[in-house]
């Protein structure tokens, strides 16, 4: 079953409101976290219904997926960077729960495992947020990524670098690696949510819908997982069965 909203806003009012009811039952809980344009909204409306009531949100944990092979944290199209910008840097955050891949390591391989280590070390990802390329990777796993695959080094697809191309000055500029959460890393999250939203999104939800499970669309590996909620706004449904789609009662509560 998809979930499906008006617009972005209010995909965002809804998980603001699932991420809040999570650190409620739990402050020490831990988060996967996801960067790009899809998330702006989500972490916008969470950072204002944070302020807005109150939560605390200095003992919550979290991982992010991914980040650029060869690009420090102050580089300002750095995941770190973005993170800082759009959540780390609105709340008060203790830093030192806050885990994101090293762009910089010289020791990718050890950090790898280290990452990977890390996650399972911390009683389990409560919520993981995802969103999906055109190409149908999660995180950086590209077509072809074993779904045992753990966190790892990813050399990115042309169309990879294409998407992500907009936020870099020239294709010159955009990293041609990345360290990636591994689909099993994903996997082993006890809640998933997947946010996909614009008309360019429609086509690869139909192939998700349409296609079985294979690492050739990655995110068909959510199929197999059994707390996995996938919210879409309008234009990224319009090719799906409407039989499959189920419209939530919207309400803009924090």
């Amino acid at each position: 079953m998809f979930l499906v909203f008006p617009d972005s806003a209010a995909i965002a009012a809804h998980l603001s409101a699932r991420l809040q009811d999570i650190i409620r039952q739990d402050p020490q809980a831990t988060l996967g976290l996801a960067t790009g344009g899809t998330m702006e909204p989500v972490y916008a409306r969470f950072v204002q219904d944070v302020r807005a009531n109150g939560l605390d949100v200095s003992g919550i944990n979290s991982f992010n997926l991914d980040e650029y092979v060869g690009l420090a944290a102050t580089h300002e199209q750095s995941y770190a960077f973005y993170m800082q910008q759009h959540l780390f840097g609105q709340l008060p955050f203790d830093p030192a729960r806050l885990h994101l891949p090293n762009g910089l390591t010289t020791e990718l391989e050890q950090h790898c495992q280290d990452y990977s280590a890390a996650i399972a070390a911390c009683n389990g990802v409560a919520l993981q947020l995802l969103g999906v390329g055109t190409n149908g990777h999660i995180g950086f796993n590209e077509p072809g990524t074993p779904f045992d695959s753990r966190t790892h080094v990813v050399a990115l697809s042309e169309r990879t670098r294409i998407d992500n191309s907009r936020f870099f000055d020239s294709m010159d500029e955009v990293p041609a690696s990345a360290i990636t959460m591994g689909i099993a890393d994903i996997l082993s999250a006890r809640e998933i949510a997947l946010v996909v939203t614009g008309e360019h999104k429609a086509r690869t939800m139909f192939n998700y819908q349409e296609g079985g499970i294979s690492p050739e669309l990655p995110f068909t590996a959510l199929k197999q997982h059994a707390n996995t909620h996938i919210l879409l706004d309008e234009a990224a449904a319009s090719l799906l069965d409407p039989n499959l789609c189920q419209r939530p009662l919207i309400s803009q509560a924090a």
